[in-house]
């Protein structure tokens, strides 16, 4: 391997993350702390390297100390583990300092993982990034031995969403010409999701489609060598069409095999975990459910509003509870339950006694007074302190019995709840 290749690749790469553009997320990483970035394909990964550069070089960190290889350059098609203390010497030969290293796309040498480790056991700060497709969060525990923190990025929040598209919430925006803007820009990210490059794009949902192939068949069938991938396909589907239901590992069998493919429960778990392992799902448990009931049955909501919409058509209720439960996961994550016993309210987080309904559309008193009377009556079973009510547009406060119920529309929530 080449090392003045690799001075020129560390000069051109300082070059172009200093003059880079980015936009903010909300991503908080301590100081001296390595970390592996995990999340699905396209969620932002890199940029989010990008942002803690930004961040060190506006705190002084020296231009000559960042070091930042993207292993998807071609130019390094060559390199292998053996090769990787070039990018040690090189740097020392070009500024004799101790840099910030900022390991992008590292899976593609085999074998990284010792050199990893030996950059945090010799104190370099460092950052990784790799395809989901061969570093899962438990193989990542597993083989960097606790030297790293793992950091899951996610897509968009809306506030991020509008950020992107260069418009801030102004003090009072809800009561400004601002809110038509910020209503409209909601419609978007509702049906095409947060994934950060898709401001870029007109036919989005042809963008959606080439993203979900590359997760389908890159990250899922190859990784774990799946032979019935049409078997996968309906799983995936149906899972999709029950984004906001309660479903059992045996009722996704007896839903497939009436289609006349055969499946065991046993694949069925299999194919749920791999859809889990690389981000392409999530699941939360019924809060009141038995321990045996809470291992065979759950909810299963999708990363992105995106590609969930490539499943349905005409679904804005299974849509809006999808948009609610991701947000609520990212603030809360395994402290998020729903609850179900007779009744169900969609969302329960313990720690805050919060109870939160989804209704696309609450104008209806029957509607209305149902989803008022759930929450009432899990509220005998639970300790409750709070009760919000997220539709589409409808807003107003109900008291009820001892309770005052917010109703608030979606894309405020999104916004308000982001500041708490």
């Amino acid at each position: 391997m080449n090392k003045e290749l690799i001075k020129q690749i560390i000069i051109e790469n300082q070059e172009f993350v200093r003059d880079i553009e980015i936009f903010p997320r909300n991503i908080s990483f301590e100081q001296q702390g390595n970390y592996v970035l995990t999340g699905a394909r396209r969620t932002g990964k890199t940029y989010a390297m990008f942002q803690v550069i930004k961040d060190k070089l506006t705190t002084g960190v020296a231009l000559s100390d960042i070091l930042y290889i993207n292993f998807e350059d071609e130019r390094l098609i060559e390199m292998k583990s053996e090769h990787l203390n070039l990018l040690l010497e090189a740097h020392a030969e070009l500024f004799n300092s101790m840099p910030y290293m900022f390991l992008d796309e590292i899976q593609n040498i085999l074998g990284w993982e010792k050199f990893a480790r030996r950059l945090a056991d010799q104190h370099y700060t460092t950052y990784i990034t790799g395809s989901n497709a061969q570093m899962l969060s438990r193989e990542i525990a597993t083989t960097l031995g606790g030297r790293f923190i793992t950091r899951d990025i996610h897509p968009l929040s809306f506030n991020e969403f509008l950020n992107v598209n260069h418009t801030q919430p102004e003090e009072n925006w809800e009561y400004s010409a601002q809110r038509f803007e910020i209503r409209k820009l909601f419609d978007s990210y509702f049906y095409y999701g947060g994934f950060p490059e898709i401001t870029r794009f007109t036919e989005k949902k042809l963008w959606l489609q080439n993203l979900y192939n590359k997760i389908f068949f890159g990250d899922i069938v190859a990784r774990y060598k799946i032979r019935n991938d049409f078997a996968l396909k309906l799983t995936i589907k149906k899972l999709a069409e029950s984004a906001h239901d309660e479903i059992s590992f045996n009722r996704i069998r007896h839903i497939i095999q009436s289609a006349n493919v055969k499946i065991g429960t046993a694949t069925i778990i299999d194919y749920i975990g791999y859809l889990k392992e690389t981000w392409l799902l999530f699941g939360i448990k019924n809060f009141l459910a038995k321990t045996s009931e809470k291992e065979t049955s759950g909810k299963y909501y999708f990363i992105d509003n995106g590609i969930l919409s490539l499943f349905l058509m005409n679904a804005e209720t299974i849509l809006l509870e999808n948009l609610v439960a991701n947000h609520l996961k990212q603030k809360y994550g395994d402290e998020l339950f729903y609850l179900k016993k007779n009744t169900e309210v969609d969302f329960y987080i313990p720690n805050e006694k919060t109870m939160v309904q989804v209704a696309y559309n609450i104008n209806n008193t029957e509607t209305e007074t149902r989803e008022i009377k759930a929450m009432i009556n899990l509220a005998a079973l639970v300790e409750t302190k709070k009760m919000t009510i997220i539709t589409l547009d409808t807003e107003k406060q109900i008291q009820y019995n001892n309770y005052i119920i917010n109703i608030i529309p979606v894309w405020k929530w999104l916004l308000k709840d982001n500041k708490q």
